[in-house]
């Protein structure tokens, strides 16, 4: 199963290939896309991004997680998040959401097991 083609981004709205629905923040995986709803795990801008909200994506088999900080990138990611990642043998990138989402769109387009969550305001 392969990784969806994130289709288009701007502030404020995501829309992912073959998903009919527009997300603010969403997580993709091979195979399927949901919203990233931030309330299920109490996350915040600061400290940023938790194991818990890559969990879901991480039990799909992903290999690579993109990881999308926002247009300004206020959205932080902290060292104990890559450390997760990396213990479960999964490689990292930790981008600008453009810069994030064409990293993610590139790797799918090549058939790589990619994942990824994205913020698409601040």
């Amino acid at each position: 199963m392969s990784s969806p083609e994130i289709a288009s981004l701007s502030w404020g709205q995501m829309k992912v290939k073959g998903c009919s629905t527009t997300y603010k923040d969403c997580k993709v995986w091979p195979g399927g896309s949901r919203t990233w709803d931030w309330r299920e795990t109490g996350t915040n801008h600061s400290p940023g991004v938790q194991p818990a909200d890559l969990e879901e994506v991480v039990k799909t088999g992903v290999k690579t997680m993109v990881i999308g900080r926002g247009m300004s990138e206020a959205l932080q990611v902290p060292p104990s998040t890559v450390d997760y990642l990396k213990k479960n043998g999964i490689d990292v990138l930790v981008l600008q959401t453009e810069k994030a989402v064409a990293e993610y769109n590139a790797l799918a387009a090549r058939g790589v097991k990619v994942g990824g969550v994205f913020h698409s305001t601040c």
